[in-house]
């Protein structure tokens, strides 16, 4: 009894915080699944490799520039830009597929759905994943705070909404020049990022806070170093500035770190982080005594993220129930895919592919809120026939590499019910009894 008990421990640990077992880890796991979960809270382990998306982010700016007036090379240089995209979002899936830190991947690409980019603007393409592998990763058991400052002085973030072109109205090029002030940035900082939509601020708010980014912006093609940050002075509104009650005086670029740390510190946002990561990691509606622990720990330890995520392992409530979350596609097909130890990046079109049948082409969220995190975002009558759908190809494709008795035996069992069980044992086929796994309620949930 005491061994069923850590392995249904080991399903959730494995699961909830991860993405699923890999063949024989369950057992590992067992022994101490919160010890396993803890020991992968290192900083600087490593990460996928590729170009710094200043670099790539230099040749789009650089080709964009040359192919403008050429229609047949501007439209071949997209069609590059776009495989280079798929083949580097391969490699991050394929990485957290097969990770010996998968709790960390998951925080991760957590940080990175809270601070989206999305390629659905064109010129995030060539940066969208070094953003993930230099602004969200490095600060993932960080302070906030480094990790906010990071997001707001990326290309990435600037570009996508907008900040690089954003003029402060009394400054010397807002002055000369038929350009005015962008709040997109400012917005989403307040309203998605830190305090959240009922963090208390004002239109006025925004508009101040934009303000105080003004010339934040990137190095153009001519520049030097083109694709990297650089403080524009001369279209930096002047003048003091109040967000949320706190004055700021005109202090150069040090003007928004200032902000930026200011805003990461304050209780509200403390509070609607809690309510995310409870959400996450939890359940779609998650109890109210997760998130006062969890905002407590942030506040306690001045948004250390790696204490709070010490604190979510020992939530009792993360422990009490299995299968509280549906998986998104991300999670389902990276779960398939680190289940039944697929890693090669051949089956790099399959991967994407399945993505794109379900809805989630990484970096691809529909707005800057991100990707749904609830249930009611990716449920519904065509989605689960398309779930099934794709576990019937997956099954036919797995048909003679894997054996889905056993596979199941090392992932869901533990949480499974009987009938799951007795359907995938008795199964018409090896093939069908694939999809049965791939398609029934334990391994559709986290």
């Amino acid at each position: 009894m005491t061994m069923m008990l850590d392995l249904r421990a080991a399903a959730i640990a494995a699961n909830r915080f991860g993405f699923g077992a890999k063949q024989g880890e369950l057992n590992t796991i067992a022994s101490d699944p919160r010890g396993w979960l803890k020991q992968q809270l290192v900083p600087g382990t490593s990460a996928p490799g590729g170009r710094p998306s200043s670099a790539q982010l230099a040749t789009f700016l650089q080709a964009r520039q040359e192919k403008k007036d050429d229609v047949e090379l501007a439209k071949m240089f997209q069609k590059e830009l776009r495989e280079d995209f798929k083949n580097q979002a391969v490699q991050r899936s394929l990485w957290a597929a097969d990770s010996q830190t998968p709790f960390l991947e998951r925080l991760v690409q957590f940080w990175s759905n809270h601070f989206t980019v999305s390629i659905q603007r064109p010129i995030v393409i060539p940066v969208a994943v070094g953003f993930e592998n230099e602004a969200i990763r490095p600060h993932t058991l960080g302070k906030f705070r480094d990790m906010l400052r990071a997001v707001a002085m990326h290309p990435a973030m600037l570009l996508y909404l907008d900040n690089a072109q954003s003029v402060g109205p009394n400054s010397i090029g807002g002055r000369l020049r038929d350009k005015g002030l962008n709040e997109n940035l400012a917005r989403e900082m307040l309203e998605l990022h830190t305090v959240g939509v009922d963090g208390g601020y004002s239109q006025t708010d925004v508009t101040e806070f934009a303000k105080i980014l003004t010339g934040w912006s990137i190095n153009r093609d001519k520049d030097p170093d083109p694709g990297t940050f650089r403080w524009r002075p001369a279209i930096h509104e002047p003048g003091r500035k109040t967000v949320l009650g706190r004055d700021y005086k005109e202090d150069g670029v040090d003007e928004g770190l200032t902000a930026l740390s200011d805003l990461a510190t304050r209780p509200q946002t403390a509070r609607h982080i809690a309510t995310k990561l409870a959400r996450h990691f939890v359940a779609d509606d998650p109890p109210q005594a997760a998130i006062d622990t969890l905002a407590a720990t942030f506040m306690k330890t001045d948004g250390d993220l790696r204490e709070v995520s010490l604190a979510l392992i020992d939530l009792p409530q993360i422990w009490s129930e299995p299968l509280t979350k549906i998986k998104t596609p991300n999670d389902l097909v990276i779960s398939a895919y680190r289940t039944f130890g697929i890693t090669d990046p051949k089956f790099g079109d399959g991967l994407i592919a399945g993505l794109r049948l379900m809805g989630q082409v990484p970096f691809n969220a529909p707005s800057p809120a991100g990707w749904p995190d609830t249930a009611d975002g990716w449920v519904s009558p065509e989605a689960m026939m398309t779930r099934i759908q794709w576990a019937l190809v997956a099954g036919q494709k797995l048909d003679g590499h894997a054996d889905a008795r056993e596979i199941a035996k090392g992932s869901i069992q533990p949480v499974a019910a009987e009938s799951t069980m007795f359907h995938i044992d008795n199964a018409p086929s090896p093939a069908e009894a694939l999809a049965l796994l791939i398609a029934s309620p334990e391994f559709q949930r986290r």
